[in-house]
């Protein structure tokens, strides 16, 4: 689908990731969002956002684009923010275009990346980013920076 024809169907395109702390057995406790509209490109960078509703459109004209949707979605289910109407998750269209194919890097966002020649944060970074989300708070001001940056590699891949 082309720029063009993006913009004739929506009045934005959210491209949007949460970093979120979830002890095993747990909801996730969100920590951090970035949320790109592809059309206009404003950017939204937010920790910790508590207000009642999104800070992006969610509507019949706006796009929800994330990669692996759910995990997204589970941090509106812990705000209490209302679903998306329209959903695009790049991993099941991944999975689904790769499906019965071998796919070297596996079916992550890394392994996307890699699988169209794409580039991406190095899998160590990835992994570093991801245990202290893991680790869960309190965050210095340097980790909270360092959390959201790495939010937005996500949403730029």
């Amino acid at each position: 689908m082309t720029m063009a024809l993006l913009g004739r169907s929506f009045r934005a395109v959210w491209l949007v990731d949460f970093e979120f702390h979830q002890p095993d057995g747990q909801r996730p406790t969100p920590l951090c969002l970035v949320a790109k509209d592809l059309l206009s490109g404003r950017i939204i960078r937010l920790w910790d956002p508590t207000s009642t509703s999104p800070p992006y459109g969610i509507g019949p004209d706006d796009l929800f684009v994330a990669y692996h949707a759910a995990a997204e979605l589970s941090c509106h289910l812990a705000y209490c923010w209302p679903m998306p109407v329209r959903i695009l998750d790049l991993c099941v269209e991944f999975r689904l275009l790769t499906c019965g194919l071998p796919v070297p890097s596996g079916h992550s966002l890394l392994g996307a990346l890699t699988y169209f020649g794409l580039p991406g944060l190095e899998a160590a970074v990835k992994e570093e980013m991801r245990d202290l989300a893991k680790r869960g708070p309190p965050y210095t001001e340097e980790e909270k920076r360092q959390l959201l940056e790495y939010c937005e590699t996500d949403v730029v891949a």
